[in-house]
């Protein structure tokens, strides 16, 4: 990470990719997309490294969503795309529903 001093966190997935934060798009996230998620990157963290499921997106096959349960009714989703081995995040939320897709990987 030293390389990057932007680079907030880097972390492997379960599907084989690392995900790739940096800190300018974090603040994006937490500013603009979705501002409940300030200060709760280790929870994406845990997400993303340790997921009860990932979900292929309806949308767009090569999105994934990964999902971790926060309490019961509730989940963190973060949603990511790999790119040329390494991935990205697009944004990560709370949600009290997990969305349709196919589960591609569950605990």
């Amino acid at each position: 990470m030293a390389d990057n001093p932007d680079l907030l966190f880097e972390i492997a997935t379960p599907l084989g990719f690392r995900v790739r934060v940096t800190r300018t798009y974090w603040e994006i996230i937490v500013t603009i997309k979705h501002p409940v998620m300030a200060g709760r990157e280790k929870d994406v963290q845990e997400t993303l490294q340790n997921p009860d499921e990932i979900r292929v997106s309806r949308k767009d096959p090569n999105v994934y969503l990964f999902y971790k349960p926060e309490r019961m009714g509730r989940w963190v989703c973060a949603i990511t795309k790999p790119l040329n081995g390494d991935g990205f995040l697009i944004t990560a939320y709370p949600t009290d529903a997990i969305k349709e897709g196919e589960r591609i990987w569950h605990k």
